[in-house]
Parts: structure tokens; sequence; C-alpha cells
């Protein structure tokens, strides 16, 4: 089983590195975003600013006038929050990242150097440090009956006790262009995944996801 962030997140890239070592699992921390954001506002420092209740940014940040942000919230140094974004709030967002054109994010963690430029949806996720999405990327954070949200990985099921729950992706995942992610997948870190993909479950680290069933190893490449 998928023990702490095992080669997966690096967590000296994000200011929630305390929150991850609270827990066994990486996706254990999405019921307890909300609460430490605010639990960390107050040490932030004083090159944060509150720019509406709960949501604080680095005076660095660039954000588009057309762009709604809710609390809580903390944007880090040198990000840029484009037009058309939404972040609805429980989000953390790292250093120089991109939330891009029509964006939204919901109750998500977001290390430094990652990038969801276009058309994106990250609700229930963790992004690792330098991810990337495509344009159009789902992060699909809910099933269709309703039900808890389960790990595939291998011939084991994880049970998460989750009901949303979307993507965790490892440092330098890179997922293409209009691909959804089922609820409860995981990408290793150093994969990509082609555009127009459907995935499921755990994708290990530094492959190449062709189609759903069609994954290889880039070092055979």
């Amino acid at each position: 089983m998928l023990k702490k962030y095992n080669d997966l997140l690096n967590l000296d890239a994000t200011i929630s590195k305390d929150l991850f070592e609270r827990v066994d699992h990486p996706w254990e921390v999405l019921p307890l975003i909300k609460n430490y954001i605010l639990e960390i506002i107050p040490n932030l420092g004083s090159e944060f600013k509150e720019i509406s209740e709960n949501v604080f940014v680095h005076e660095s940040v660039k954000i588009a006038d057309t762009a709604v942000i809710n609390g809580p919230t903390i944007i880090c140094k040198d990000t840029e929050v484009r037009p058309g974004a939404f972040i609805r709030g429980s989000v953390i967002v790292g250093e120089k990242c991109v939330v891009g054109n029509s964006t939204e994010m919901k109750n998500a963690i977001i290390f430094n150097n990652c990038q969801c430029p276009h058309y994106n949806y990250v609700g229930d996720s963790v992004l690792g440090e330098k991810a990337h999405t495509g344009a159009g990327v789902i992060l699909s954070n809910f099933k269709s009956d309703g039900s808890n949200v389960k790990i595939r990985r291998e011939n084991e099921v994880i049970e998460t006790g989750l009901r949303k729950f979307g993507a965790i992706l490892g440092n330098h995942a890179d997922i293409g262009c209009n691909s959804v992610l089922f609820p409860g997948t995981i990408i290793g870190q150093n994969t990509n995944v082609y555009p127009l993909t459907r995935v499921r479950g755990e994708v290990l680290p530094n492959r190449i996801v062709k189609d759903t069933d069609v994954i290889v190893e880039k070092e055979n490449l």
C-alpha cells in the first residue's frame, strides 16, 4: 500500500509539508485542508496580504480582475491567477504556479511550479511539484453512484473512506489535453498521460500512458 509520499511528492516544495507528515497516506490530507489553512494563516508573514476574508496572497502574486477567489485560500510567491479562474476555497497554491483561464479549484493542494493553465477542474486533489495539466483536463472527484472512492492498485483495492477524492499527481507528472482522471487516481512522478485518455487507479512512476490500457515504461522506449 502507498505509505506516506514514497517517491511521489517532494514535501520541500509546499508550505503544507507539516500536514502531510501528520498522515499515513497522501489522500488523508484532503479532509484536513480547510482547518490547516486557518491554522497556518497567522504565521504566513507580512508579505502575505488578506485580499478578502481568509484569502491570503503573497504580495508578488498576479491576479486577473475577472478571477474569483473564495476563502480559506493561500496563494504563494510569484504565482499567476489568470482571467476567469475560480478558486472555490480550501486551496493552497504554491510558488511560481499558474491557475489559468477558466480553471476551477476546490479543496486542493498545489505544490510549487505547477501549471493548470486552461479549462481545468482540480477538485479534492494534490498536485506535486512541477505537475502540469493540459487544456481541458478534468480530475473527476465524485463517483456517479455517490459511494466512497476506492484506489485500484494492481490486484489490491484500497478503501479511502472519502466520498470526494480526485487525483494525486506526483512530481513532474504531465497530463495531456482533454484527459479525464477518474476518482481516486494516482499518477506516479515523471509519468506522462497522452491526450484524450481516461485513467483509473494507480499508475507507477516513469511511465507513459498511451491509452487506458496501454501503459509502457519510459526506459523501454
